[in-house]
């Protein structure tokens, strides 16, 4: 067995065989800090959109957060609108556009903080939406203040002695909460912190799509991202840290999935 150490650099540089960009990023540069998990992310949305054939036929309605800037290198239509209010957009135009694939993309701050009526309202209506939230328990575009999602404990830029909860409060769970509705659909949480929860949560997202076109109701995808920067660690560090406190908090998997229920 041949080990490969990965504490310095590689003597001879890898072979690359194949292009793993999907076709609907645009390009893999971003301004996003080092060791964010945000891209990696929204590659996996892409990557499951194409496989679907929805390449042509999706729409994303892009909320207020890091990850905005990605409207100008994904290659589908979007929109960007008011804090915390994709859910809403979402609903207006899968309404006028029943036969398209409409995605919100949200952080924490975004949808439980600035904007939880939006996505609880769209739930109890049944919306034919898939919603993706990238959970990082902080606003990481505005300097890494605590969200509504933030974990006891947790250190931000105004919880700098960790979160309180006899001060605070305690955590949103947004997607139990969504779970518990007869409006949703499917509802999961998957990570990007190692390579097989990266895989794990690709097939996540597919069935969150899946079942938009099949018109069960709303879907919620949540995914743990990685924001070093914003939780004061190294970037290399990120990963550990994400599941040793957020992880505790929002433990991985699918939450609910009506197909399962109709079929027992």
């Amino acid at each position: 067995m041949s080990i490969v150490m990965t504490t310095r650099p590689p003597e001879a540089p890898s072979n690359k065989v194949a292009s793993f960009k999907p076709t609907l990023l645009q390009t893999e540069e971003h301004h996003l800090c080092p060791g964010c998990g945000e891209p990696v992310a929204i590659r996996l949305v892409l990557e499951v959109i194409e496989e679907l054939g929805l390449a042509q036929k999706n729409v994303s309605i892009i909320g207020h957060g890091c990850y905005g800037s990605f409207i100008m290198t994904m290659d589908v239509d979007s929109t960007l609108c008011l804090h915390g209010r994709a859910p809403a957009v979402a609903t207006g135009l899968k309404r006028m556009r029943p036969e398209v694939a409409v995605w919100t993309l949200q952080g924490d701050g975004d949808m439980t903080s600035e904007g939880l009526a939006e996505i609880l309202h769209a739930t109890a209506r049944g919306e034919n939406i898939t919603c993706i939230l990238l959970n990082n328990g902080v606003f990481g575009d505005t300097g890494g203040q605590m969200t509504a999602s933030s974990v006891i404990g947790q250190r931000t830029k105004n919880t700098l002695e960790g979160r309180d909860a006899a001060y605070h409060g305690y955590p949103i769970v947004i997607g139990d909460m969504v779970a518990a509705m007869p409006g949703s659909a499917f509802v999961a949480r998957g990570s990007v912190h190692n390579a097989a929860s990266i895989a794990a949560t690709r097939r996540l997202i597919r069935k969150g799509f899946q079942r938009q076109m099949e018109k069960k109701g709303l879907s919620l995808v949540e995914i743990l991202t990685m924001c070093p920067t914003g939780w004061f660690v190294p970037a290399s560090g990120g990963a550990d840290y994400m599941m040793e406190s957020l992880g505790k908090t929002y433990p991985l998997g699918e939450i609910k999935d009506i197909a399962a229920t109709e079929q027992a």
